[in-house]
């Protein structure tokens, strides 16, 4: 066993967290059979992840490029849309899963993108900004593992949808 000089003991509990210590981008594709366009429809309205894994009919209101998202169960977000390029990519900025307006934190940054895939396209999210959320370490693992568990449910939703024709 090899000895770390000034390393904590195991079973000491201040041991300091980094941004280090939580990833700062989470990184998921699927695999879609249906058109771009069709997925399109889907991953371009703001919010349209914010759910539970069972698609929602959002309050969206549009002011320039930022929208009020208010979802019937966790509240109104604040979304601004950076980059929009149909039917290929699209770029918005959000507070990570906390509700409230961008200038309250740091934002993320959530990017789709749609790649041609045979008779179908490869969806990809790619949400960063992690490390710069919240100083609290534990506050930013809590939002990571929140985010890369529900990106998972959110594409496999993107996916059901656009396989049964869109919304």
């Amino acid at each position: 066993m090899t000895t770390v000089p000034n390393a904590p003991s195991p079973d000491a509990d201040d041991t300091a967290l980094t941004t280090d210590d939580v990833p700062d981008e989470i990184v998921r594709t699927i695999r879609i059979a249906a058109s771009a366009e069709t997925v399109w429809s889907i991953v371009s309205e703001p919010g349209w992840f914010i759910n539970d894994g069972e698609y929602r009919a959002h309050d969206i209101e549009v002011d320039g490029d930022v929208a009020r998202v208010t979802d019937p169960v966790h509240g109104t977000f604040e979304l601004r849309t950076d980059v929009l390029e149909p039917p290929r990519r699209v770029v918005m900025r959000w507070l990570g899963g906390d509700p409230g307006a961008l200038a309250d934190t740091p934002a993320n940054i959530v990017e789709f993108t749609l790649e041609p895939d045979g008779d179908g396209v490869l969806l990809t999210v790619r949400e960063t900004g992690f490390a710069s959320l919240d100083a609290d370490a534990v506050t930013r693992r809590r939002r990571f593992e929140a985010n890369d568990t529900g990106w998972v449910e959110e594409l496999t939703l993107a996916r059901t949808l656009a396989e049964q024709g869109g919304r």
